[in-house]
């Protein structure tokens, strides 16, 4: 997985980009001959960490936006 940070009229876009490993390094090289791009590789678990806060964050937007419902705290904890 790749992490890529572009400068654009002084706002930094993050983008995660997810590239089979036999592709990853020709991008690589790419994109580090762009001077305005820095790319940073992730480990595999902060990779997995980014994508599961992801996916919480798109549930608390379904769940705002009443399309996805919630439930009772006590009945999750007795559940358990």
């Amino acid at each position: 997985m790749i992490y890529l940070c572009v400068l654009l009229e002084f706002e930094i876009m993050k983008i995660i980009l997810e590239i089979p490993d036999n592709r990853a390094i020709s991008l690589m090289d790419v994109l580090r001959s762009i001077s305005y791009v820095k790319v940073k590789t992730l480990t595999d678990s902060k990779a997995r960490l980014l994508s599961e806060i992801k996916d919480a964050v798109d549930e608390i937007n379904l769940i705002k936006a009443s399309k996805k419902t919630t439930r009772n705290a006590e009945d999750f904890l007795n559940e358990l």
